[in-house]
């Protein structure tokens, strides 16, 4: 017998959210369905009971996937199934694994998979800011450890108004797109878009966000109580050496102290330097004590030195580097570096380089996104590609991993807000990371507003971004740090990505690593954020200060002219024969767009200026209104007894009767005159009897006396 224990909660606002464990997937550690209006997700928390051997880290796993049975479709794939996670769904999965990974205990290896599936869907509520909560309350009701709760919403702001988990459709008119992430104390993860909002404006809405969190994760408590959820499991993953540790830590910790504060700015140098403390210290250990050991003097190596760069940069306020704490390192842009792509441009920061292009397109070009909910076009697209050269490593080539996928996804909305929308053309712009020493992502955001303006693409605003970190110790002491290093990433508490024009901000990224980042710490962070931003930001305009005033000449060029839309017909012509024949003889392509009235689009792509011009004029011709005593060239269609038809404009036939033909009676004109022959006709008006087009030759020819 089915037992299912649910709890109902109000968000704030008179919707509700419903969690339900003990109906479906009852063999999961923890499975919990969560119900919003007529969004459904089923999420399942499934931990192995020990941890595989040499594991020393936390092997977690979350998947989200959308089933299109949830909103009544089939997929549009060959197979007709649920393939791969799709890069949308690979994002949400991304949203969750970063808020759940920080609240793992530190010690905790054993594999843990948590499976979040889209069940039903009414096409008016977004599922990707419920999928944290479902998740959390999954292992809520199971006996995998956590440190604490969390769970996730969106804040939208509507005419001035913070919303929480706005409808789709209100959604559309928002100037913030924000997921947030926290515990009952603290905010773990921020992730979102904006229309150029200010500083403040961003700290607001992170504390509104908060406090529907507060309110989540209390309903959490009250319905895991209910499920009588077990206690969390006992578990040992980790054997330690107290003696050797505290051995290490008193031969090792000054002198990694003194290489922190080398300020040497050279990566691998550093990583060298560091790496050469280790090997030389391991040389007083036998084959045998390495043997047994040496996985724990790697270990406790590894916190030894993030003990000792953490003091260092608190203590002596500089960095690995030797910079400031809020120093930016040097920049160094160039536009225009390849030749044949239609925009491109290098953006080095330190030892981070981006070498991206950009790509214009025709709307064949654009991008189809096959979801669950519906089908969805893309005509601005961003890749970002990180090969294994750009650290100095050798890896196999296995296409973008997760990572790649957020990182391009993060410079995307960055960056989509200032691109028109009305320049016709698909962008595509892709990142390749060439070098890589903290934040390519920012490169990326950078290098693509640079790359955008030497294509000619006329953005309203600049874009830069910037990663922040954070050094903290539980003596309340920190440093907040600008354009951090890869090291500082790695060791920091914080990683904060803010990108903006001059004026505001248009997307963030933060991940939280440690309990109780104050907003003041935030607010500060943010306000550093700027002051750096707008200092890369001139160091980019140095390259090129706005959008060229032309495409290159290689670039593809675009049309746009309006035509009645009784017109399509004539212009697409029997089976699609007359738009086919003008794009093959002008080799362009040609795209009719209806807008909601009598008047519509045309848009005209090709590879040059000439052959556009080309088709605007065929189209001309075709959507012309014949002018009465105007002379048009005619083609003979077909000779009937009384005359014959021809074609004197495109897709317009008219009647040339065979009195109109000369001054001399004729009984036929198939002896003077054959299907495809030419002439010269003055257009007469319409006959009033029959509506039909009346031509003359014979007024265009003198008289004989």
């Amino acid at each position: 017998m089915l037992n299912p224990i649910t709890h109902t909660f109000d968000i704030g606002d008179g919707r509700t959210i419903t969690l339900e464990t003990g109906k479906l997937a009852r063999q999961a550690d923890g499975a919990v369905v969560l119900k919003f209006n007529n969004t459904m997700l089923l999420a399942t928390a499934v931990s192995a009971k020990e941890a595989k051997e040499g594991v020393d880290f936390m092997p977690l796993t979350v998947d989200y996937q959308e089933k299109f049975s949830a909103s009544g479709r089939i997929p549009g794939s060959f197979f007709k199934r649920e393939g791969k996670l799709s890069d949308y769904e690979i994002l949400v999965s991304r949203l969750v694994d970063r808020a759940l990974r920080p609240l793992f205990p530190e010690d905790y290896h054993a594999d843990t998979q948590i499976l979040i599936y889209l069940i039903s869907s009414d096409k008016k509520d977004m599922p990707d800011a419920l999928a944290g909560l479902a998740a959390s309350a999954a292992i809520a009701v199971s006996d995998i450890p956590v440190t604490k709760i969390m769970s996730e919403v969106r804040v939208g702001k509507v005419d001035g108004k913070l919303i929480i988990n706005p409808a789709i459709d209100i959604m559309e008119k928002s100037s913030i797109d924000m997921i947030v992430a926290a515990t009952e104390t603290d905010i773990v993860m921020v992730e979102g878009e904006m229309n150029e909002i200010s500083e403040d404006d961003m700290l607001e809405a992170i504390q509104f966000a908060h406090q529907a969190i507060k309110n989540q994760i209390q309903n959490i408590k009250e319905f895991a109580k209910k499920a009588n959820a077990p206690s969390k499991r006992e578990y040992a993953h980790e054997v330690h050496d107290e003696e050797l540790k505290k051995k290490m830590y008193n031969d090792l910790f000054d002198i990694v102290y003194e290489t922190a504060k080398s300020k040497n700015p050279n990566k691998q140098e550093r990583k060298k330097a560091f790496a050469n403390i280790l090997e030389e210290y391991k040389k007083q250990f036998s084959e045998e004590e390495l043997k047994e050991k040496s996985a724990l003097i790697n270990k406790y190596y590894g916190l030894i030195e993030y003990d000792a760069v953490r003091k260092m940069i608190l203590q002596d306020r500089f960095r690995l580097d030797g910079r400031g704490l809020s120093e930016i390192r040097p920049i160094y842009c160039e536009v225009n570096y390849l030749p044949m792509a239609h925009g491109s441009a290098i953006f080095t920061r330190g030892e981070t380089q981006s070498l991206t292009t950009v790509t214009l397109g025709t709307p064949d070009d654009i991008l189809i996104l096959d979801k669950a909910m519906k089908i969805e076009e893309e005509k601005f697209i961003l890749h970002y590609n990180f090969p294994p050269f750009s650290t100095g490593e050798v890896k196999p080539m296995r296409g973008p991993g997760r990572r790649e996928i957020g990182h391009g996804n993060l410079a995307h909305r960055a960056l989509k807000r200032m691109v028109p929308q009305d320049t016709g053309y698909t962008i595509r712009i892709v990142s390749d990371i060439l070098e890589s020493n903290g934040s390519s992502s920012m490169a990326t955001v950078c290098a693509g507003t640079l790359a955008l303006m030497d294509a000619g693409i006329k953005i309203k605003k600049p874009v830069a971004g910037i990663a922040m970190g954070l050094i903290t110790d539980d003596k309340g002491n920190y440093a907040v740090l600008s354009d951090i290093l890869g090291d500082e990433d790695h060791l920091g508490d914080m990683d904060f990505k803010v990108c903006g024009t001059k004026d505001g901000i248009t997307a963030v990224q933060m991940d939280l690593k440690v309990n109780g980042l104050s907003y003041d710490i935030m607010k500060q962070a943010l306000y550093q954020a700027k002051e750096g931003r707008l200092h890369i930001m001139n160091e980019m305009l140095k390259a090129i200060a706005e959008p060229r005033n032309e495409y290159k000449p290689h670039a593809p060029r675009f049309v746009s002219m309006d035509i009645p839309v009784e017109y399509f017909g004539a212009i697409i012509g029997t089976g699609g024969k007359v738009i086919q024949e003008i794009q093959r003889e002008t080799q362009t392509t040609i795209q009719l767009e209806e807008t909601g009235g009598i008047i519509g689009r045309a848009n005209i792509f090709g590879a040059n200026e000439k052959s556009v011009q080309e088709a605007v004029n065929k189209i001309k011709l075709i959507i012309a209104i014949p002018e009465v005593g105007e002379v048009y060239t005619a083609r003979v269609k077909s000779i009937v007894p009384y005359g014959a038809f021809v074609e004197f404009l495109p897709g317009k036939d008219a009647l040339l009767h065979i009195s109109e033909y000369d001054w001399i009676r004729r009984e036929s004109l198939s002896d003077v005159l054959k299907e495809g022959d030419t002439l010269q006709v003055k257009f007469l008006g319409i006959d009033p009897k029959t509506g039909k087009y009346k031509v003359s030759r014979k007024v265009l020819i003198a008289k004989p006396n």
